[in-house]
């Protein structure tokens, strides 16, 4: 399918005036495919010639203002339009189209619990065409209205509020046609505002759903039926964030909620974490927690409903003009929502939790040959392929870090002022970072067009390195800075008391660069943290004394979010090749059981699991790698007998399953349905275990068999699609790569489950002869399955484990294929550039 090309909008975008879609979908007609029917009223401002998109299974019927079109026009996804004259027109469409099982377009699912399907849409960012014809670009928005047949104990939801207007009855099994009950129910959506194309939703099933009303709107949440009691568990508290981000966001923003509901759904296997449809925000329904989470994951939640719900102004109110500024939406978002939660939740902690998990995302992206700007220029991005390429740590964490060092530098009263300048000006229509640049620039003195060069149009992570002199009785502080950034920032000094704590002694607020010389009294501190309190982006280093106070007693500094900033520098020190990852795991062994916050302990462990125990140290030393990961979580396990931390004891139980290099012990939590002293083992846990014990050759089909038995779920699914793959046996490996790359018809969440399976480092000489194939068959399979499976792919189904120039040479290798994909180019670069920092490290 040709991806449209910035030039094609422009020109499109200056020939028409998209007024209204009407979008009639039968749902009835079978499991494969469903009927689509569409009239599009629109006015072309000069004679000229332009197309509609779509993606059917069959084109049935085609009119422009009721002369027919000949539906074999219809070339690589495209429906011309010739010949239009100035003034308005109508449109009328009828196709058959077919469900995905990939989450793009109409993804249908059906729930392995109870046998009831669900569809929802997922239009992101040009998929509007795999369910209606459409003008698919975010600066030709327009009115939406949905007519919906579905089956009769179905609930249809969309961006307005829908509304049952009749039904369809059946023919009562004699062919009469009077049959008592309805065959199907058909809804009606009320008319948005106007809105882009890839913000139009639809989901649809006999939907579990929760309902109040909150300033004088209607609310609800949503899910399957199979999963109603997780969600009755936790419905107060989705409902209690949700009206106080909203009862938030009322008090920041000018504008009002622009639409007329607010509904969340969880839907069934979900590729992102959530998509701001408006008014029918739709969210992976792993956030309906069927098992034990710890706070750190209730947090992660949260902080998706709250930027969602800032989505409604930052996206879907006003929305950018092209992909180039996606930023503008996400890292928006993203800032949003996690200051918004500190300020209207009990969730005070939640850019700790940002810097431990979002923050290296952006990092580790900013440094890899794909790197991009936050707001990269108009010709990086030339079509929609590209586009697709710029959702990545960069557009979320980068850009959110930005924003949050423009508030800190701006302050927040003009940042808000300029904001909702913003909102006023182009509430309903388009924007580009130009028009941000210029709202905020009417309510301060500051040269924000100079700072939003050099944060946002440039690449890479400055880093920064203090230099303390003795000078006079005390000392001088300065910063060397590689890069080209402005910092404002806080330096922390710390002294180490005579119990080992290690206590504040004065926050300094410096600018990078400065030609100020900042004075230090008294004794040389014995811990120095630049970018204290994480108010900027930047790689930070620590002087000789401070690495040494750090190694020592990180777990001792009194602030959490001191601690983040810190165990980054670490962590970024070890990517680097600057610190020995012997050197990190010997810190976390000494300091994760004392830690008290759950994001920090979160963050290390995961870093020091997959990183760490999985890339960074050779094979021979992997063993006792894996054996300081267990020691620290029976550490931890000892330090929560008394039951007063359960998710810190969660995360200990996690450890032990993912880390043990003997079964005994964990198999006997299996038989046994629990841990000794607690938890019990839920479904979550039990596949965990079951996982590892399939790795390590102590489980095998029978008990995958038995477990899925007990859990015949989707997530039931996944864990025994995940346990056969990971099994050590050569036909398990062969079913695991039949089902990868040449069944087609395994869905998005299965197929990541058999890929995380499939590569296990303890399994390195088992799979070898699959390590060059991989490359080849996922760039046949990503152009053939399209970009959900591309990313899955090169997430998950690309040998990580083998850090060897063999498995780079033959990566490389099929990134020069003429085949290859772009978003499977940029998984594939970015993958070859880890292992290359692996492969670093180890030397």
């Amino acid at each position: 399918m040709s991806a449209l090309t910035r030039n094609e909008a422009q020109l499109r975008a200056r020939l028409l005036d998209v007024r209204h879609y009407e979008v009639a979908l039968d749902l009835t007609t079978g499991d494969e495919t469903f009927e689509s029917r569409t009239v599009i009223r629109f006015t072309a401002r000069t004679a000229g010639d332009t197309f509609v998109e779509l993606k059917p299974d069959e084109l049935r019927s085609a009119a422009l203002d009721g002369h027919p079109l000949d539906p074999a026009a219809l070339t690589d996804g495209r429906l011309p339009l010739t010949g239009l004259t100035e003034g308005p027109h109508e449109l009328r469409i009828a196709a058959r189209m077919r469900y995905s099982r990939t989450g793009e377009g109409l993804h249908r699912f059906t729930d392995p619990a109870d046998g009831e399907t669900y569809v929802y849409t997922q239009m992101f960012l040009d998929d509007v065409q795999r369910v209606f014809p459409a003008f698919d670009q975010p600066d030709l928005k327009a009115v939406f209205e949905f007519t919906v047949t579905a089956p009769a104990h179905w609930t249809v939801l969309a961006n307005g509020i829908t509304t049952r207007i009749g039904e369809r009855l059946g023919d009562g099994g004699d062919g009469s046609g009077d049959g008592s009950a309805p065959e199907a129910g058909i809804w009606a959506s009320a008319p948005t505002p106007v809105i882009s194309t890839y913000l139009a939703a639809v989901a649809a099933g006999p939907w579990h759903s929760i309902r109040t009303e909150h300033a004088g709107l209607p609310f609800g949440i949503h899910c399957r039926r199979s999963l109603a009691p997780h969600l009755d568990a936790d419905a107060q508290e989705i409902l209690d964030l949700t009206t106080a981000c909203y009862d938030r966001f009322h008090d920041k923003f000018t504008e009002p909620y622009p639409f007329d509901s607010y509904d969340q759904a969880f839907v069934p296997e979900f590729n992102a974490g959530a998509m701001e449809n408006p008014g029918l925000v739709t969210f992976r329904d792993d956030y309906v927690f069927r098992s034990a989470v710890t706070d750190a994951e209730r947090q992660r939640r949260a902080v998706t409903i709250a930027h969602e719900m800032a989505h409604m102004w930052f996206g879907d109110l006003v929305t950018l003009s092209w992909w180039d500024d996606i930023w503008l939406n996400e890292s928006f978002a993203e800032f949003m929502g996690y200051q918004t939660l500190i300020e209207a939740t009990r969730f005070t902690e939640t850019w700790t939790g940002f810097g431990m998990e979002r923050k290296p995302w952006g990092y580790d992206a900013d440094q890899r040959p794909s790197t991009h700007a936050v707001a990269p220029d108009a010709d990086a991005v030339p079509d929609t392929a590209s586009a697709l390429l710029n959702f990545d740590g960069i557009s979320y964490a980068k850009g959110a870090s930005a924003l949050r060092q423009l508030v800190a530098w701006l302050g927040e009263k003009d940042f808000l002022a300029g904001i909702n300048t913003h909102f006023a000006r182009h509430k309903f229509a388009n924007a580009s970072l130009a028009d941000f640049v210029d709202s905020l620039a009417a309510h301060t003195d500051r040269d924000v067009h100079t700072w939003a060069e050099t944060w946002l149009r440039t690449t890479g992570v400055d880093t920064l390195t203090p230099r303390l002199q003795e000078s006079h009785g005390g000392w001088t502080l300065t910063v060397d800075r590689t890069g080209n950034r402005p910092h404002h920032i806080a330096a922390g000094l710390y002294d180490r008391a005579p119990d080992g704590a290690i206590e504040p002694r004065e926050v300094l607020a410096l600018d990078v660069p400065s030609d100020e010389v900042l004075s230090v009294s008294g004794p040389r501190p014995a811990l120095l943290v630049l970018n204290d309190g994480d108010l900027t982006y930047a790689k930070v280093r620590l002087d000789e004394t401070s690495l040494e106070t750090a190694l020592r007693g990180i777990s001792r500094i009194p602030d959490p979010l001191t601690r983040a900033v810190v165990w980054n520098s670490l962590r970024d020190m070890v990517r680097d090749g600057e610190l020995a990852a012997a050197d990190y795991l010997a810190t976390a062994e000494a300091h994760v059981p004392d830690e008290t916050d759950l994001a920090i302990v979160q963050g290390v462990l995961g870093f020091t699991r997959a990183q760490i125990a999985d890339r960074y140290t050779i094979p021979l030393h992997r063993g006792d790698a894996l054996t300081t990961l267990t020691t620290i979580g029976r550490d931890l396990l000892r330090r929560t007998e008394d039951g007063t931390d359960p998710g810190l004891r969660l995360l200990a139980v996690r450890t032990l399953a993912d880390s043990a290099t003997q079964p005994d012990t964990i198999a006997g939590w299996l038989a046994e349905g629990t841990v000794p002293g607690g938890p019990e083992l839920d479904p979550e846990l039990r596949w965990r275990i079951l996982a590892r014990l399939c790795v390590l050759g102590a489980a095998g089909e029978a008990e995958i068999d038995e477990a899925l038995a007990a859990d015949p779920s989707a997530t039931g699914r996944e864990g025994a699609a995940r346990c056969r793959a990971a099994l050590p046996t050569a036909e398990a490996k062969a079913a695991a790569w039949e089902r990868l790359f040449r069944d087609d018809s395994l869905s998005n969440y299965l197929f990541t489950a058999t890929a995380q399976g499939f590569w296990q480092p303890e399994q390195a000489d088992l799979v070898r002869e699959y390590v060059p194939r991989a490359y080849a068959e996922a760039v046949t399979l990503a152009a053939r399955r399209g970009p959900a499976i591309a990313d899955a792919a090169g997430r998950w189904a690309l040998p990580g484990h083998e850090i060897t120039e063999a498995n780079l040479e033959a990566g490389y290798a099929a990134l020069t294929s003429p085949d290859i994909t772009p978003l499977l180019h940029r998984k594939l670069a970015d993958h070859l550039d880890d292992l290359t920092r692996a492969l670093r490290a180890r030397r």
